[in-house]
């Protein structure tokens, strides 16, 4: 994924990603179901990853392969350090163009009597788990010269939320963890960005969009005057997959509709 010279791909050609193949975690619903089909409509063959997907035969699976592009399955829960690790290993055999690391979860509730255990959870899945398998691809990707990181942050990357003080400090260290990698792998050829999406209609907000006050509230500080919808982020992701986005390291990506601007 070399920069364009003065005979380099047109404008289409920037954003195309034919040829690559790109693996995409937390792959079965939600954002990374939409990231994953928006990969393959641009050209890229899919390594979908989440807690149970099946080899074959998954509603990911036949989106992306309904595009023409091959798509494969993996299963990893992403609380195991060792399943991890093991992905990680397999990945690290493979030459990986685009690694998206979406696979989160969150857990709520008030600070004062927040879990500990919930709070070890959130930071495994949604942190650590995140640089053990980015380190793991991204030094096939390293030795390769190319390669694009894409992480999955939150508008919680940038405000302190209510209720989540886990996926709050995950979130805020992927944005660190995303300009850390960038300052060491961008020299090598190896793009390390993050998407923070806005408050999207996914299982994770579930509870907030059942609560109309809290629903209400959110929606009256939303410019655009809507939730956002998991297809919103297929246009981010694509760019930073591309060759688009060549010259774009370390930056976390706000996809809001204007929230983070009100």
């Amino acid at each position: 994924m070399s920069g364009p010279g003065p005979s380099g791909p047109g404008l289409s050609g920037l954003f195309s990603l034919e040829g690559t193949t790109s693996v995409v975690t937390g792959a079965s619903r939600g954002i990374g179901f939409a990231m994953a089909v928006a990969l393959a409509e641009a050209g890229s063959d899919v390594i979908g990853v989440s807690t149970t997907l099946p080899a074959s035969g998954s509603a990911v699976g036949a989106a992306v392969e309904a595009t023409g592009r091959r798509f494969e399955g993996l299963a990893c829960d992403f609380a195991d350090p060792s399943a991890v690790d093991a992905l990680g290993a397999a990945l690290s055999e493979r030459d990986i163009d685009v690694l998206v690391n979406n696979a989160g979860t969150i857990e709520r509730s008030p600070a004062a009597e927040h879990p500990l255990d919930s709070w070890y959870r959130v930071l495994e899945i949604n942190l650590s788990s995140q640089f053990r398998l980015t380190q793991a691809v991204g030094r096939r990707m390293l030795d390769r010269g190319h390669g694009k990181v894409i992480f999955t942050a939150s508008l919680l990357s940038f405000q302190g939320g209510i209720n989540v003080p886990g996926y709050t400090a995950a979130k805020s260290g992927i944005a660190g963890l995303t300009k850390a990698l960038s300052n060491e792998w961008a020299a090598r050829g190896v793009n390390v960005n993050a998407i923070a999406p806005g408050y999207i209609a996914t299982d994770n907000t579930s509870a907030l969009r059942a609560d109309p006050s809290r629903s209400q509230s959110i929606l009256d500080r939303i410019p655009a005057g809507r939730w956002g919808e998991a297809s919103d982020l297929a246009g981010a992701t694509v760019f930073l997959a591309s060759r688009a986005s060549d010259y774009v390291d370390g930056i976390t990506l706000p996809v809001d509709g204007g929230w983070l601007g009100r």
